[in-house]
């Protein structure tokens, strides 16, 4: 019998009235992105200062750390507990897909530099291009590598310096790190593969509504995915194959 494999979820955001009305929270959201059958999926809510004892960690053959509202160069008592397990992780080589807030934090452990983004926040559907040089055919991009990606964005803060070993794959007119890879085992996106139209919707609506943003932010992120989405498909496959080291077939 083949050994049942298994995740851990590093929830870093608590979820919305939505996200549990519509979806169950968001440990479903990110599970029916990247999850398969047969798979055993744990959340931590890391945010709350809930996570896996050290021993524990070894069972698990890959993690996922989520966005957050939080600034990932902040030194709460949770946000320093999770680099700390994030740079022991990365001392046993686990497999880690940050996401957004997980990507910085990330950046952070490996000794690059996140803050607030030089070119300002980002809420919208848009495109980030490919570093094609940087992916090597047959990785887990697969073997058609695109020339882009269209992708949901959702941030404030970026990677202002990467770590000195880490490799850019992909950036955009506003960000130079939108996706980075270290060695075999980290990979890190800052937008959201596993966010829909109608997530990132309600999040503009809340976020208007809480006096966050103005209203004409608010009509350009709604406008940016009327007429097209996210390659929501393509994305879930690079990241399901980089999380269970699947090299896609010829």
């Amino acid at each position: 019998m083949v050994d049942q494999k298994r995740f851990a979820l590093f929830l870093a955001t608590p979820d919305s009235e939505f996200v549990k009305k519509e979806y169950g929270g968001y440990h479903n959201v990110f599970v029916s992105t990247f999850g398969d059958e047969g798979e055993h999926w744990d959340s931590f809510r890391v945010v709350e200062g809930e996570f896996p004892d050290e021993k524990d960690l070894d069972k698990y053959d890959g993690f996922v750390i989520s966005g957050s509202s939080h600034d990932s160069f902040e030194n709460d008592p949770w946000i320093l507990k999770l680099c700390e397990i994030v740079k022991k992780l990365d001392e046993m080589k686990k497999k880690i897909l940050g996401i957004c807030f997980g990507h910085q934090i990330i950046a952070r452990v490996r000794g690059g530099t996140v803050g607030r983004a030089r070119k300002g926040p980002e809420l919208k559907l848009t495109d980030i291009t490919i570093v094609k040089d940087a992916i090597k055919p047959g990785s887990f991009f697969g073997n058609e590598i695109p020339d882009s990606i269209a992708i949901l964005k959702l941030h404030q803060d970026e990677v202002l310096v990467l770590p000195e070993s880490a490799k850019v794959l992909a950036y955009s007119e506003k960000y130079e790190v939108e996706m980075f890879s270290i060695e075999d085992h980290l990979f890190c996106i800052q937008g959201h593969p596993e966010y829909n139209k109608e997530i990132l919707h309600e999040i503009v609506d809340r976020v208007l509504r809480l006096g966050f943003i103005k209203q004409d932010f608010a009509d350009a992120a709604k406008a940016s995915m009327e007429n097209r989405g996210a390659d929501r498909k393509l994305l879930e496959t690079i990241c399901k194959n980089f999380l269970k080291g699947r090299v896609p077939a010829n």
